[in-house]
């Protein structure tokens, strides 16, 4: 049975109880209540045999991902297929497909808790007003399911997306003094919607938290005002205490917010401390918008075979993330995939690296569920006497290598024209070119 098209995607959103539904989103054609009942029933026919049902596939392709939270709220995702971008040849898609909802389903929910709080999710007291109260997630509970910014890979990673610009320095003392000035030790510049200078603090945050306060930055930013005053829980570290997030807008496409108690006031805030910290810097803020996409300074000078890269920091959890468009190349060599097909093969590769070969060091913030779900994927891994340092995949679209040191993992696409047998001496230079260059 085909429930939904291909390449759709569709959330559904239940009380874990009573299966009531709370909300849906996604593919325009919503599935039909029998179906909804169908899937909440099946899954809780399976808990009552001491079985739990966390993902099938349909005849069709498409795939159910069932993931209940606190006993409390159930979410589905339902997709129709080749959601993961189609497959790498051999990677495998339909892993790739179920790591892809897995993930979503647990950005969802602590979406869900950083707009909400815990309680009131945990704890329904009225089905009615809690559905009225979701309304407020569904901005941004729909850039999760439409993933449409290109280089924003930290639903996937749980790494923070990061821009490193060209004076770090000026940046950084700025937003630290405008933290402090703030009442706050937690601070953070956003430009292009990636990180380009945080505190301290702001580092120590989870993982999964400084990614989603960046996609909620994203998200007001968007909604196109200066300035907002919004309430924010911690799913790690405060999911019943709520904080306040005060946001500016200093440029467009430039945006700094801190996390603050009670003072002080977003009146007081812009009107005394943006321009006392921000103004001196409108030209270090131009030169940082310019990096744009790509993500490195103008000091990086990266070799002309990488077609894209994803670098990770395994101990900050940061990340870069780029895609070049080659303006020279060859007649005779293979076409090279399109910009917007680098982005979803680099995903891709990712999926295929640290399911079979790499380790994910964010394992610690995840649930059981989802642990034991992670424990069945690494079986292939389980065959290795060793922890693999190296790995590559050739398809018939480009090469894929990746490199993972005690302090970072790289990823990258490279042309079919490079030999394989180089594909090593490029990922070890771009490496090295752009640590000794930056600060990463």
């Amino acid at each position: 049975m085909m429930m939904l098209q291909d390449g759709s995607l569709q959330l559904l959103c239940l009380t874990a109880n009573s299966g009531v539904p709370l909300f849906t989103r996604g593919a325009s054609k919503q599935l039909p209540f029998s179906v909804i009942g169908s899937l909440n029933g099946v899954h809780m026919f399976g808990g009552g045999q001491g079985v739990v049902l966390s993902c099938c596939e349909t005849q069709g392709g498409g795939k159910v991902v069932w993931r209940v939270f606190q006993d409390s709220v159930m979410l589905i995702a339902v997709s129709g297929g080749q959601q993961a971008g189609g497959g790498q040849g051999g990677a495998g898609g339909g892993k790739e497909d179920e790591v892809c909802l897995q993930r979503l389903l647990e950005n969802v929910w602590n979406c869900m808790v950083l707009v909400l709080g815990q309680d009131e999710l945990a704890n329904m007291r009225n089905v009615e007003r809690l559905k009225r109260d979701l309304r407020s997630c569904f901005s941004l509970i729909d850039q999760l399911l439409e993933d449409r910014q290109e280089g924003i890979l930290g639903n996937l990673t749980h790494c923070a997306d990061s821009l490193l610009p060209p004076n770090p320095a000026l940046l950084q003392e700025a937003v630290e003094g405008f933290a402090q000035a703030a009442d706050s030790e937690f601070g953070c510049l956003i430009v292009h919607g990636r990180i380009a200078a945080a505190t301290e603090k702001w580092w120590r945050l989870a993982p999964q938290e400084v990614v989603l306060l960046s996609a909620l930055m994203r998200s007001l930013s968007a909604s196109g005002s200066a300035s907002c005053d919004y309430p924010v829980f911690l799913p790690q570290g405060s999911p019943t205490v709520a904080h306040r997030l005060l946001r500016f807008q200093l440029l467009p496409g430039a945006d700094v917010c801190v996390l603050c108690g009670p003072t002080p006031s977003l009146h007081r805030a812009e009107s005394g401390l943006v321009g006392r910290f921000w103004s001196p810097l409108v030209e270090t803020l131009r030169d940082c918008l310019a990096v744009g996409e790509r993500c490195l300074p103008g000091s990086v000078s990266l070799r002309p075979d990488v077609l894209a890269l994803l670098l990770i920091n395994r101990e900050t959890r940061r990340a870069v993330s780029c895609v070049r468009t080659s303006t020279n190349h060859p007649l005779g060599d293979p076409p090279l995939p399109s910009k917007a097909r680098c982005w979803e093969l680099l995903k891709l590769f990712y999926i295929f690296s640290t399911t079979r070969y790499f380790s994910q060091e964010e394992a610690l913030c995840v649930s059981p569920e989802e642990r034991a779900h992670r424990g069945n994927t690494e079986d292939f891994v389980l065959g290795f006497s060793h922890q693999p340092l190296q790995c590559y995949l050739v398809t018939e679209e480009c090469k894929s290598y990746g490199l993972q040191t005690p302090q970072h993992q790289l990823f990258l696409l490279i042309p079919l024209s490079v030999p394989t047998f180089a594909l090593r001496t490029v990922a070890t230079q771009t490496l090295s070119d752009i640590t000794a260059a930056t600060v990463l």
